[in-house]
């Protein structure tokens, strides 16, 4: 029996597509393996949001081609779609398909192999609309991700994904639901949305975000509904409303920020101000007081002085988010940002971002242990402690990280009694 092997790089949406493409390379008759193990075939999902990931997607390939030369690579995702003749060059890679045509990886693969050739399967993303993936399982075994939007039209000067993602595009309805139902029926509690731009879903159809969200949360077996990342403009007083009628709504939210100064989000070309997202943040808490509101920092943006750093700062601590997830600035050629004045210096960026991430821990330990006394529903994922110890570790609907006594599996409500950093600990409430 031939095998395969994956490696993903980069957000949730490429966790799923390398998922989805795994799948139908089991249905074709592939067992998979351990990536790092010999195998036939080796499918690397490539990330290009950053340099780093440029560089590591690429390092990752040269990697498999040196250690297994008889290996089939296959090459997908956004650097993939942005450098498709660069990596067809590199030993190893039979198969370059971008972030379309992934339906038909097992077809275009074996057709190459058979003809002896390598194939440049990239197709141009002008007009692509919604690629069909089937996921029927997720890595973990009780939270699953489904990817129901595609592709973005913001470009906001830093960003290069817009070029290599595509056009808006939305999962439909109906297939929306039989997603979720099957991932219900193949025993996941939580399904997690996401999108490129989760906040544009339906764009240019009938259906809305709030369509969506009801549609996962309303099918049977679904007990949890999280979401991705969504942009501040998106949070009406009618949106927060009605998420917060949804008993299975998760209270954790990622608001985008990327900067707390007015003058560095204008220069970003991010379309909301710093007294947009606060009202956002707030609205979200006025309908759902103990929600955890989370985000993105960009650090040492172009141009970035120390005043509007500190802006950041201040606004940050200000609002009390519950989490930040800090990325220095990385330059990326073909962007707005890549030719602005300013730049600042790499060593610069490190220490603007090792602050941030350092206020980031003091509210993620700050959030945590307001919470302490109260009960949450925690979803156990996993066995915590020594082995045969009885613990097991979930996550709230906050997510906050949380270690009691229970089974993997387990969705029960959860006094917490204490906290060491950012992981809490409970007790079981009968």
């Amino acid at each position: 029996m031939k095998t395969i092997s994956t490696y993903t790089l980069g957000c949730k949406v490429n966790q799923y597509d390398t998922e989805a493409m795994l799948e139908s390379f089991e249905r074709a008759g592939y067992a998979p393996v351990q990536f790092g193990e010999p195998s036939d075939v080796c499918l690397i999902n490539t990330c290009t949001v950053t340099g780093t990931g440029d560089q590591k997607s690429l390092k990752t390939i040269r990697r498999v081609a040196r250690e297994q030369p008889e290996c089939a690579i296959v090459v997908c995702g956004c650097l993939a779609q942005r450098e498709a003749e660069k990596i067809l060059a590199m030993d190893g890679v039979k198969l370059v398909v971008g972030v379309q045509r992934r339906a038909e990886v097992v077809e275009l693969l074996e057709g190459a192999l058979l003809d002896g050739t390598t194939v440049n399967a990239v197709a141009p993303l002008k007009g692509a609309g919604f690629e069909a993936l089937f996921v029927s399982r997720h890595e973990g075994k009780t939270r699953a991700t489904m990817k129901i939007q595609e592709g973005c039209d913001r470009y906001c000067a830093y960003c290069i994904i817009p070029s290599v993602r595509g056009p808006v595009r939305s999962m439909p309805l109906e297939a929306v639901r039989a997603e979720a139902a099957r991932l219900a029926a193949s025993g996941y509690r939580e399904l997690v949305l996401t999108g490129i731009h989760l906040a544009s879903y339906g764009r240019g159809t009938e259906d809305t975000l709030i369509d969506a969200i009801r549609a996962v949360h309303d099918t049977e077996g679904v007990a949890r509904v999280r979401l991705g990342s969504l942009e501040p403009v998106v949070v009406t007083e009618d949106f927060a409303r009605e998420l917060s009628q949804l008993p299975g709504i998760m209270r954790q939210f990622h608001l985008s920020l990327q900067s707390g100064s007015a003058t560095v989000l204008k220069r970003m070309r991010r379309r909301y101000t710093p007294d947009e997202y606060r009202a956002a943040a707030e609205t979200l808490r006025r309908f759902m007081p103990d929600c955890a509101v989370t985000t993105d920092v960009i650090a040492g943006f172009p141009g970035e002085t120390e005043e509007e750093f500190q802006e950041t700062i201040d606004f940050v601590q200000d609002i009390h988010l519950a989490r930040i997830h800090v990325f220095p600035y990385s330059r990326r050629s073909g962007t707005v940002a890549d030719a602005m004045p300013g730049q600042i210096p790499e060593a610069e960026k490190r220490e603007r971002a090792r602050r941030l991430i350092e206020i980031g821990n003091q509210l993620e330990r700050d959030y945590v242990s307001q919470m302490i006394g109260t009960i949450q529903q925690v979803l156990f994922e996993q066995p915590a402690g020594e082995p045969g110890s009885g613990f097991a570790e979930g996550y709230t609907g906050q997510y906050i990280r949380v270690r009691a006594r229970a089974n993997p599996g387990d969705l029960k409500p959860v006094k917490l009694v204490r906290a060491e950093g950012t992981l809490a600990f409970g007790e079981i409430v009968n």
